[in-house]
């Protein structure tokens, strides 16, 4: 069964939420863009806050592209209320310069289907910190992808992971994928810049590509484990490569999980025999509590 890992190109590492002095970020675009790169990112999207308060920026990052490092423009888009009072925080990576601001009465759903007919890869963001309901995600519709993982949540209420969301949303047979991100200020003394990010199958460095593969879901997410190799053969087996880790996953509709794990394994054999999910996502962990997350591979 074909897996991005079986595709043709390279990993590329990047971070697609992020902000800047545009926004409420503490650092100018260039600095954020700098170093992003000069810690080994191949790629960054600027995702300043798309709110009239900030003069609608879609921060222009094109000037700091390098040979060895490319920007996708986009922004973190808002407007009105979810179910439990908060306001609607969507990803949107892709989008062009022209587009719109936020109109006074338009609705969550509205604006992640305006981001999605611009040609942006858009994703739900930090469910769990912003108490999004099930009922919110199924409103908003076909999106691309859930932040698994939010860095600066963690740092703002202990609510980085969302996988919980993830998992709702597969049980009922929508086909999200998951991202891992900074959602970066550069706040002093955070953790909330470099710790989390997607590593995207591509056989070029540039954003057009890039895109088309997150759109493709030719990419996994970490907070620092690598996984090398991903093979599944539907009925028999899932067969796992990646950095030393202690437990590695596979992950099914709600209780369909199976594992295997001990300190430092680096490859990972898991029946799949008698499977009732029709999809099946890999979850690797080491010992200080490192992650991996693949995306769903739908098995029928």
């Amino acid at each position: 069964m074909e897996t991005p890992f079986s595709k043709p190109g390279k990993f590329w590492r990047g971070n697609l939420h992020t902000h800047s002095t545009s926004s409420d970020g503490r650092i100018s675009p260039e600095e954020v863009c700098r170093r992003y790169r000069e810690v080994g990112y191949d790629f960054l999207a600027l995702t300043d806050h798309f709110l009239e308060q900030y003069n609608w920026p879609l921060t222009d990052t094109r000037p700091f592209r390098t040979n060895d490092f490319t920007t996708i423009i986009g922004a973190e888009i808002h407007t009105n209320r979810m179910e439990l009072g908060n306001s609607w925080h969507i990803v949107a990576a892709g989008l062009p310069f022209d587009f719109a601001p936020t109109q006074p009465d338009e609705t969550g759903p509205e604006l992640a289907k305006r981001a999605l007919d611009a040609g942006a890869f858009v994703a739900a963001a930090h469910p769990h910190w912003f108490a999004m309901t099930e009922g919110d995600m199924l409103a908003l519709g076909p999106v691309h992808a859930i932040e698994i993982y939010n860095a600066s949540a963690a740092d703002d209420n202990d609510t980085a992971e969302s996988s919980y969301m993830l998992d709702l949303m597969l049980a009922r047979g929508h086909r999200y994928n998951a991202i891992a991100t900074d959602d970066a200020h550069f706040i002093p003394n955070s953790r909330e810049h470099f710790s989390g990010w997607v590593m995207v199958k591509s056989e070029e460095l540039s954003p057009e590509a890039l895109l088309m593969a997150l759109k493709a879901g030719d990419f996994y997410s970490s907070t620092g484990i690598t996984i090398s190799n991903i093979e599944v053969v539907p009925g028999d087996y899932v067969y796992v490569e990646c950095s030393p880790a202690t437990r590695v996953f596979a992950m099914g509709i709600p209780t369909e999980y199976r594992s295997v794990g001990a300190l430092g394994i680096t490859e990972a054999r898991i029946d799949i025999k008698n499977w009732r999910s029709p999809y099946v996502r890999i979850l690797v962990r080491d010992d200080t509590g490192r992650k991996a997350w693949s995306n769903p591979i739908w098995l029928k």
